[in-house]
This record gives C-alpha cells, structure tokens and sequence, in this order.
C-alpha cells in the first residue's frame, strides 16, 4: 500500500535524459543479523508448516497495553527439536507452553528461539502457546511506519488499529513471520474495554461480555492469510451489509464505517464497491475470498489490503485523498483507497510473494488493476491514459526487485513503473482476451499460494508463448530505462537495443509518421529496420505504450 513519491518522468524522442548504465547502478545495502533473522528462511523456520492460529489478545487501550497468547498449530516438515518463531523484543514472552509444561526459549533481536523435551518427528501435527504481553511499536505514520494506531474519533471515542505491512506482524503478536508460509486459517479474538467494537478478518463468530469491563469479538478466518493482514480495529462502529451476485455465486458485504459516518458510507462505499467487484472478477477471475466475505472497515490511516477486512480512511472521496496521481483526470471519478486496496485481494493476498523483495507481484499488478478499472468504467482508451498518466510517479532512483532473504523491499517504483511494465507486456502480448486469461489463468494457478519472481514470470512466458524474461528481468531488476537507438549507416536504418539485459529483444511499436504502428524486433546489434521508406527523420516509437528512451543518431 505504501504509495510512491512523485516526480515526472521522460521518455523523450530523440533525447537521452540519462546517465550511463552503469553510473546508475544501485549502492549497495548492508544489512545486519536482525534482518537475516527477519528475513530467511532457515531450518528452524522450515522445520515447521503453520496450520492453524488462535490469537487472543485484549487492548488495555488507556495504558497503550496489550496481553494475550497466540496458538500455533503446525505440522513438522522434518524432524527437530528447536524452532524459531517472531516476537519485537519491546514485547515480552510470559510464557511458552507445550503438552502443560513450560518450555525453555531464547531471544536474539526479534527472534525466539524455542527447544522441546523430545524430537518433532517428521509429518507429526503438534500445538504449542505463547503468552506474551507489553506495549506494543506505536505507529508514527500508518501504514508507511507501521504498528498499532491509537487515535479518537471526531466524537471523542477511542479509535485503535494496527496497520504493520512491512514491519511485520510480529510487531504486535508473536507469530511466524515470514510471507512464504500462509497460515490455513484462523481464529482472531479481541478483547476491547465496553461499548468498543472490533472488527477483523473473515467472519464475526461470537461477541462475549467479559466480567473485566471488556467485550471479547471472536472472528474466524477459513482461507489461507498472510500475517501482516490480520488485522485489530477498535472504534464506535456501525455495521450494514449486501450482496453481491458475482462469478462464484453470492458474495456477503460487510461494511463498518464509525457510526456517524453511516449514511455518508452507504452512499460513497455504494458508488465505489459493486463496480470494482465487476471490473475485477471480469479481469482477474472470482473474488478469492467468498468463504470469509468482503469487508471495507474505516481507519484513521489511509488504507491496508487485509484481506477479507479492507482498511479505509479516504475519507469517502474520489481520487487519493482528493488528488487525481495519474493527472489525466480518470483518478478523480472513482475511490482509490476501494478500488487499490480492494486490488490487494487477487494481487497480494490470493497470490503473495514468498519474499518481501518480490513486493512487485503485489504492488505492480495492484497498481495496474487500477487503470483496468478505469477500462472497464470508461473504456480502453482511458484506462491507457491513466496508465501513462502515472509515469509522473516514477523516480528510477534504484531497482524495483529488493534484495532476497532480509526483509527488504525494492523502490517504491513498483507501484507506476511495475504498472507501466505490464501494460507494456500487454501491448507486447497484442491479444487482449489473451492478457485477459493470463491474469485470470495467474488467480488461478496460484490461488490462495505464495510465489517467487520465476513463478509469476515463468507463468506468464508460458501462457504468452513469448520469453518476456529479458523484458521483467530489465524492468525489475534494474534501474535506467531501455534504450532504443536508431542511426544510419549506408542509406539504411538501423536500430538496436541499450540495456542492462544480455540478449535484450524486446519487440517495440514504430512507424512512419501517419502510417500504422508495426513491430520490429531490436537487438543488442544494430540491425535493419525493415519498414519501407523509413529514415531517422519520419520514424516514430509508440511512446503512449512503451516507456523507454530513445536516440537518434
């Protein structure tokens, strides 16, 4: 979710705005034992497949003070006798308990490190809890630094959220925190002071009024989630709901706006939601999720993808926050916070990346599921502008592919350039029923798992019947554009491609000024462009489609 910084970018005809390839290589990052230990996957975290979490925690909200247990239900991948689990160290674990004893467990960082009286044998199913409890991260500014979000409402009534993509979930319960391993469902119960509500992922099984002051809301997950979206919040809710009528049949609505807010949501949230059920069922396949339903939850941050429980707080206006990030005009006639983070649902939480540093497969597919939106409201044509429109987002300041095995994310140009990246593939692909299945074919294949880079591309290659290898591998993991230089040599035009990719043959759009584009495929050797009457003053690249540099000589 976390949205780019702006800037404009070029990809000018006949200028090279640029430095070198290899001026612009990206510095390179140091990363330390607490990011290794965050971010790999080591034998004491494969050791075990989560199964099955019973998180019960209650919101001292006064004090900023949690305490709670975490179930873990696992099946063992292997013999062991220790494991790894996640907690932030500013959180204290009381407990770890096995069969009734305690057990003993080390800390390095954020990382507990648990040891069983016996071996775990291989392809056993066994249980253990911890107890734990302590004030959690605050959040400085939701969701881009994230934790749990202690506010009030315009009312004065309190208003508490956990937002914690990236930073990971262990930031506020102890867990396996790590995307590659999904959870297979869930039992989420929150215990808030009387007169609160909470609302979290899936579906609310059981409201208990506890002897303490405190009401305990019981929500139960059926379908694989990722860690960072299960989700706490906690405010003076309202609740309504509908149906939606969709491709695998009917689909419950939930909506929980703050009370005062509910006549003003039933009309945004009305205008919003429906519509981009279409578009995306249309383009992506059936909503992954109608076990658990479709939520849309108001917080005080902007947005989160959780899944089955959308955090929203665009304040019930079109655009982000008001402002149209394409400049065309499309992103003012619809909600971005509905539509991006509803996105999230097929790109993110039906498909996650096994490693944070394949955040592109969440937030580039997001990111262009907006302008197919705008495709389906308003035609092919508008959702192509908005596409281009969303180059001023691009800053190509390093590559969008992060670097494995340490919790790191790449440039936030996931979002605009990975969005103009596959528009690109599209035009490239040239079949739009094609790209339709593929992205289906994609929610498909992949539903409900985690992938890798090679799973997402490869899929794709295979489905196109085209190696668009060279052209991901260009885009992602590195930062200068592709370049396409055109000279003379002997009365004929040539061309060839400047990248960082060996073997770079991306096929591109020319003409001849006020023909019809065609495709010409360059390589890395100047070759022909065998396009009659051709020459470097009338030939022209599809600029709208392509986003690339261009020089003639």
């Amino acid at each position: 979710m976390k949205i780019y910084k702006k800037i404009l970018g070029i990809a000018a005809f006949g200028l090279m705005p640029f430095a070198s390839h290899a001026q612009l290589g990206a510095a390179k990052e140091t990363f330390t034992r607490a990011d290794s230990l965050r971010g790999n996957l080591t034998p004491l975290r494969t050791c075990y497949d989560i199964n099955y979490y019973h998180l019960d925690v209650k919101f001292d909200i006064d004090n900023k003070f949690i305490s709670g247990s975490n179930l873990f239900k696992f099946t063992a991948t292997q013999d062991f006798t220790k494991l790894q689990f996640d907690l932030f160290s500013n959180l204290k674990v009381e407990r770890v308990v096995y069969k009734g004893k305690d057990l003993p467990f080390t800390r390095e960082f954020n990382a507990v490190f648990v040891t069983f009286p016996q071996t775990i044998k291989n392809g056993s199913k066994d249980e253990f809890t911890v107890f734990y409890s302590g004030n959690p991260t605050i959040a400085k500014r939701a969701p881009w630094d994230g934790g749990v979000e202690y506010n009030v409402d315009s009312l004065g009534h309190k208003w508490v959220s956990t937002a914690c993509q990236g930073m990971g979930a262990s930031v506020w319960w102890p867990n396996k925190d790590h995307q590659a391993d999904e959870v297979d469902s869930a039992l989420i119960s929150i215990s808030v002071p009387n007169g609160l509500k909470d609302v979290s992922n899936g579906r609310l099984r059981e409201v208990t009024k506890l002897k303490d002051g405190y009401t305990k809301f019981d929500w139960f997950v059926g379908s694989p989630i990722n860690n960072y979206d299960i989700e706490a919040n906690i405010g003076d809710y309202a609740h309504y709901s509908e149906t939606y009528q969709g491709e695998a049949g009917k689909l419950t609505l939930d909506f929980w706006p703050l009370s005062y807010n509910l006549a003003k949501a039933k009309k945004h949230w009305g205008d919003n939601v429906k519509p981009m059920l279409k578009a995306f069922e249309h383009w992506f396949g059936p909503y992954p999720f109608y076990k658990d339903g479709y939520k849309l939850v108001e917080t005080h941050h902007l947005g989160m993808e959780h899944q089955s429980g959308v955090a929203y707080g665009n304040k019930y206006q079109n655009g982000y926050l008001g402002r149209d990030l394409s400049g065309t005009g499309w992103g003012l006639k619809w909600d971005f916070i509905v539509v991006h983070e509803s996105g999230h649902e097929w790109f993110g939480n039906n498909i996650t990346s096994k490693d944070l540093g394949d955040m592109w497969i969440h937030e580039s597919f997001t990111n262009y599921s907006e302008s197919l939106f705008v495709e389906d409201r308003f035609g092919k044509q508008a959702g192509l502008e908005y596409t281009h429109g969303n180059r001023m987002g691009i800053v190509n300041d390093r590559p969008i592919l992060g670097p494995y095995n340490v919790n790191k994310e790449g440039s936030g140009d996931m979002y605009p350039k990975g969005g103009v990246m596959l528009n690109t593939i599209r035009t490239i692909i040239n079949d739009d029923e094609k790209w339709r299945s593929i992205l289906r074919g994609l929610n498909k294949t992949f539903y409900h798992q985690t992938v890798t880079y090679d799973d997402v591309v490869g899929y794709i290659n295979k489905e196109s019947g085209k190696d668009l290898s060279p052209v991901f591998d260009q885009y992602l993991k590195h930062t200068v554009l592709p370049i396409l230089e055109f000279t003379t040599m002997k009365g004929q035009l040539m061309c060839r491609w400047i990248s960082d990719v060996r073997k770079f043959n991306m096929p591109v759009k020319v003409r001849v000024k006020g023909g019809e584009y065609q495709f010409i495929t360059p390589t890395p050797r100047f070759t022909p462009v065998n396009i009659q009457g051709a020459n470097k003053d009338n030939i022209e690249v599809d600029l709208f489609n392509y986003y690339i540099g261009v020089l003639n000589d």
